[in-house]
C-alpha cells in the first residue's frame, strides 16, 4: 500500500502485517541500514525531490504515517469524534461523521480574529507604500471555506508599470511582518505573487496584484454556497483529503481549491437526485458518490465541465474555440465561470495522481458502510471517516497555538487603548 495514499485500516492490523513489514523493511534496506540501489526516502520534507516538486512545509501531511513519523495521539487522529456520542452504524454514521468533522475543522473565532489582524497589517503596509491602491480578501478566507492551515489571499489592485514586487517584499521585512527567508517572490510565474509566512502567527499569505476575478470568483462561491447547503461540508471533507497527500497545491501539479470546489458544485449540480444538494441529504451516500464519479466514471480525457447556466458536461472539442492560439484544454479541464476560454484546472498536471486518491477512497468508502459487515461499519469501535482523513497532532496543537496568540495579542491591544 502507497503510504502518501492511505495508511493501514483496523481489520488489516495483526500478525501478517507485522511479519510483512519486517519482510518489506528487509528487503528495502542493506545490512548496514543504508536504502538499497542508492535511492534514499524523501522523508517529510521532499528535500530529495527535484527542486521545482518540492513541497512548502504541511502541519496535515500524513505521509509514513503508519512508520511512526507523524502523531495521531488525538483521538487517533480524529479529534472530531464526540465523546460520549453514539454514531449510528454504515452510511447513517459516515453522515454523522462529516456533519462532526464540519464543526471541529471550522474556523472558531479566535481563528478568524487571527487572520483578520494578520490581513490589517498586510493592508496597512501596502497602503502606507501606495494610498491609492485597493487591498482585497479572496479565496477561501473570504468564501469561509478554509481549513486551519489554510492561507489567506490577498489581492492588491492598483497602477504600475511594472508589478512592484520586490519594492512590496522589502517593505514586509521593514515593518516585521515576515521573518528573512520565510518569504518567496514568484515573479515568473504565471500569475507572479509573494509567498510569506506572517512572523506573529504562522499564518501562510498569498499576496498577488491586480487580479480583479479572484474576487469575483468568491462572490461566486458565496452564491453557489446559498443553493447547495451541503456544498462547504463536502469541501471541507475533500480538502482535507487532498492536503494531507499534498494534491492541493497546482504548483506541484494538484488541485486547486477553487477547482475542486468547482467540481462538488457541477457533482450536485448534474446530481439525479433533485434534493442532492439539500441539507436532508445524507452527506455520506454524496461522498462516496463524489469519489465514485470523480475516481471512476468521468471521463478525463475528452469531457470539460462547466458550472454557468445550471451546470453541464461539455467536449473539450468545443471549449477550444473559446481559447486563444496555442492552449488546449488540461486533463482536468473546468471552464472559467467568469472568463470565457479560461481553463480553471490547466496547471494540475498530477491529476491522475488525485484521479487515483478519490478512486481509493471510493473502494475504501464502499467496504467500510456495507451493512453485511457488522465490524468495519461501526464508528463507535474505529471511525468510519477516519479511513481516508485524519488530523495530525500538529494540526491540533497549531490551532491551541494560535487561540493564545490571539489572546495575547487582544491583550496588548487593550493595553494600548487605554494608555
Amino acid at each position: 500500500m502507497d503510504p502518501k495514499i492511505g495508511w493501514y485500516m483496523p481489520e488489516q492490523l495483526g500478525p501478517a502485517k507485522d511479519l510483512w513489514d519486517r519482510i518489506w523493511g528487509s528487503e528495502k534496506t542493506d545490512p548496514s541500514g543504508s536504502p538499497m540501489n542508492g535511492v534514499a526516502d524523501i522523508g517529510d520534507n521532499g528535500n530529495n525531490m527535484p527542486a521545482h516538486q518540492r513541497r512548502e512545509p504541511n502541519r496535515a501531511r500524513t505521509y509514513k504515517v503508519d512508520s511512526g513519523s507523524v502523531n495521531l495521539n488525538f483521538t487517533g487522529g480524529c479529534p472530531w469524534m464526540v465523546p460520549g456520542k453514539t454514531y449510528s452504524r454504515g452510511i447513517v454514521g459516515l453522515h454523522e461523521e462529516i456533519e462532526d468533522f464540519f464543526n471541529y475543522m471550522s474556523p472558531t473565532f479566535e481563528e478568524h480574529s487571527v487572520r483578520l489582524l494578520v490581513f490589517e497589517r498586510i493592508k496597512s503596509c501596502i497602503q502606507n507604500l501606495w494610498p491609492d491602491a485597493h487591498v482585497e480578501i479572496f479565496g477561501s478566507f473570504r468564501t469561509g471555506l478554509y481549513l486551519p492551515t489554510s492561507d489567506i489571499d490577498i489581492v492588491v489592485i492598483g497602477k504600475w508599470e511594472n508589478l512592484p514586487l520586490r519594492t512590496l517584499e522589502k517593505a514586509l521585512l521593514k515593518n516585521d511582518i515576515v521573518e528573512m527567508g520565510s518569504m518567496k517572490v514568484l515573479d515568473k510565474a504565471v500569475v507572479p505573487i509573494i509567498k510569506l509566512t506572517d512572523k506573529r502567527s504562522d499564518v501562510k499569505v498569498d499576496i498577488s496584484f491586480n487580479m480583479k476575478d479572484g474576487v469575483r470568483s468568491a462572490e461566486l462561491v458565496k452564491k453557489f454556497r446559498s443553493y447547495f447547503p451541503a456544498l462547504p461540508k463536502l469541501v471541507f471533507v475533500l480538502k482535507q483529503f487532498l492536503l494531507q497527500r499534498d494534491l492541493n497545491e497546482v504548483f506541484t501539479g494538484g488541485v486547486s481549491s477553487y477547482s475542486l470546489i468547482l467540481m462538488t458544485i457541477s457533482f450536485l449540480q448534474l446530481h439525479p437526485r433533485v434534493n442532492a444538494g439539500s441539507p436532508a441529504a445524507n452527506l455520506g451516500v454524496l461522498l462516496i458518490e463524489f469519489f465514485e464519479l470523480y475516481g471512476r466514471h468521468f471521463n478525463y480525457m475528452n469531457t470539460a465541465i462547466r458550472v454557468k447556466d445550471g451546470g453541464s458536461y461539455i467536449a473539450k472539442s468545443e471549449l477550444m474555440n473559446d481559447m486563444l492560439e496555442g492552449f488546449r484544454p488540461s486533463l482536468l479541464c473546468i471552464e472559467d465561470p467568469l472568463t470565457p476560454g479560461n481553463d480553471i484546472g490547466r496547471g494540475s498536471y498530477g491529476a491522475i495522481n488525485v484521479k487515483d486518491a478519490f478512486e481509493f477512497a471510493y473502494i475504501i468508502m464502499v467496504q467500510a458502510v456495507n451493512s453485511t459487515n457488522q465490524v468495519q461499519n461501526d464508528p463507535n469501535t474505529n471511525s468510519l471517516l477516519g479511513r481516508i482523513v485524519r488530523i495530525t497532532d500538529e494540526v491540533v496543537n497549531y490551532r491551541k497555538w494560535l487561540r493564545d496568540v490571539y489572546r495575547t495579542q487582544h491583550c496588548l491591544n487593550e493595553e494600548a487603548k487605554k494608555s
